[in-house]
């Protein structure tokens, strides 16, 4: 099919938005009065308006949930005894233990897992839509499980059934931000996709605390229970989705104007024939117009697109690599083992201790984010997380140990206990800045005609770098110890600059505006006090968020 022929297919589904009564049509003489009114129809409306889209948007983060659940319990599964007993080998002494390669095999291999579903089943989103999409992916997630608890003595079947859980939290992991940035008014986006990162606080949180009510069992209950809560998870939030609208910008790429009328409607808590819908409506189908004039998209697409594609893509792609550079899973996936090095007895209660910070430090971030902008955050979070890391690594590496000993050297309680404060306010900072703001910002990043395919490709080099992380960590750690900490150190200075200079402000604005300001070519810095062309003319004019030498002749 010629770009003239989707061209024209478009306008027949334009004609359907644009069969309005005649003193509400969008074609009177009166747009620029429609568009105000239909603006403030809007800013009038309280939080309490979007309850329910509230609600449902954060069925769609439960996903989120799955995956931190995930991070949460495997910490403690791999120093449980029985876990040891079954999957561990014998030492010269006889006894039972989990080499390095071993837990980093164990660990890791969801990493590997996630990343390949992300680039390859969340697909199944673009295709089938979103709900079925995340529906699809909860099937994958429980052969997982299955494939985990019913493991007796061989290590690699739990591996294998984490790569295949992996599968299912990579495709979640794409398709649960981007179907919550779709769907949410543009006044709660950046909040309601950090919901999802309150999901994985949420489930690290449930997860630590799980296996330190588990970890007194003498079989396998002790890790069974915890990987069985997962069937109840999995069955929650794919019943949810049953009562989740699907995203309107799917419905008008698959020429379902009337369900994405009814999808815009429920959202905003609006009557269906609502001038604010139907402006909405024809804003987001001039958007998908502009897509189509250029054919299907391809992956060739996130090198040669525009409007610059492929500055976007990088952007992404270095953003959420930073993401786990900044030293989050060190603490997350290792807390158990690395405040066992600190002296503290229980280190199962300090890791739910942690999550209790994590989980609450969120909330900061859902509020922050809308009043403090995308970039703001990010830059506050990384100098914080800078200083803790700085003060957490001498504090390890110069003063915990009383010898030069780091295998068996008594350490200094004082100093151990002031560590445990310092990653407690380094959680804080990565909670409330880095963790949701990622999410937020990849979701709004990208054209629709890319989104799955930039969003899989962006969360995939965040995924290879968890997988990195995680299984060399235990390497490193039994090597060089707290100087571990000097190298995530290095990262959070560069994410300063990085953020500074390459990330825009894309707080307040609409997924069509975002197009528009990198079409123009906005500097980063300068992003926050730009002023995008008014809602009426962007749903009129189809060359906007095009360069001109891609516009469709008048001829």
């Amino acid at each position: 099919m010629t770009p003239e022929e989707n061209f024209k297919e478009s306008d027949e589904s334009r004609s359907i938005i644009e069969d309005t009564p005649k003193d509400e049509s969008l074609d009177n003489k009166d747009t620029r009065s429609l568009e105000v009114n239909a603006v403030e129809a809007l800013e009038s409306k309280s939080y309490k308006d979007y309850i329910w889209i509230t609600i449902l948007c954060f069925m769609i983060a439960f996903g989120g949930f799955v995956f931190g659940y995930d991070t949460g319990t495997i910490s403690g599964f791999v120093n449980m005894t029985d876990f040891i007993d079954r999957f561990g080998q014998l030492n010269d002494n006889g006894e039972r233990y989990l080499s390095n390669i071993r837990t980093g095999m164990i660990i890791s291999i969801f990493n590997i897992g996630c990343c390949i579903g992300g680039l390859v089943f969340s697909k199944v989103g673009d295709i089938y839509g979103r709900r079925i999409g995340l529906m699809f992916s909860m099937v994958i997630y429980i052969i997982g499980i299955i494939v985990q608890i019913s493991s007796q003595t061989h290590w690699y079947q739990i591996c294998i059934g984490r790569a295949i859980t992996g599968l299912s939290v990579g495709t979640v992991s794409v398709i649960s931000p981007m179907f919550i940035s779709e769907s949410s008014p543009k006044v709660l986006r950046g909040t309601l996709v950090c919901c999802f990162q309150l999901c994985i606080t949420l489930g690290i949180f449930i997860g630590y605390c799980c296996t330190y009510g588990t970890k007194k069992l003498t079989n396998s209950a002790q890790w069974r229970i915890p990987l069985g809560l997962c069937f109840l998870w999995a069955i929650f939030l794919g019943v949810g989705m049953l009562f989740m609208p699907e995203s309107p910008r799917y419905l008008v790429e698959k020429k379902r104007i009337e369900d994405a009328r009814a999808s815009i409607a429920k959202s905003n808590k609006l009557a269906i024939d609502n001038k604010v819908v139907s402006l909405e409506l024809q804003l987001i189908q001039a958007g998908i117009d502009r897509e189509e004039m250029a054919g299907t998209a391809s992956w060739k697409e996130l090198i040669t697109g525009k409007p610059a594609i492929l500055k976007r893509v990088l952007t992404g792609i270095a953003l959420a690599s930073l993401q786990q550079l900044t030293g989050n899973n060190y603490f997350f996936y290792f807390a158990t083992t690395i405040f066992k090095a600190v002296g503290l007895e229980d280190s199962f209660k300090t890791s739910m201790i942690l999550g209790c910070v994590n989980f609450l430090s969120t909330f900061v971030n859902i509020w922050a984010i809308e009043r403090f902008g995308r970039r703001l955050c990010l830059l506050i979070g990384s100098t914080g997380m800078f200083i803790c890391f700085v003060i957490y690594s001498v504090l390890g590496s110069t003063n915990l140990y009383e010898t030069s000993d780091f295998q068996n050297s008594p350490t200094h309680l004082p100093t151990g206990r002031a560590m445990i404060f310092i990653t407690c306010l380094y959680i804080f900072f990565f909670a409330s800045t880095w963790a949701g703001g990622v999410y937020a910002i990849l979701s709004e990043t990208y054209p629709l005609r890319v989104r799955s395919k930039a969003m899989a490709v962006a969360i995939g080099s965040n995924w290879i770098w968890g997988f990195l992380i995680s299984f060399t960590s235990s390497f490193i750690i039994n090597s060089i110890h707290f100087y571990y900490g000097f190298v995530f150190t290095g990262c959070l200075a560069v994410s300063v600059v990085f953020v500074y200079f390459c990330i825009m402000e894309t707080k307040g604005l609409t997924l069509e505006e975002v197009d528009e300001m990198y079409s123009q070519g906005i500097l980063p810095w300068r992003s926050e006090s730009w002023v995008p062309p008014s809602q009426e003319e962007m749903a009129t004019a189809t060359g906007y968020a095009k360069p001109k030498h891609e516009h469709v002749s008048d001829a």
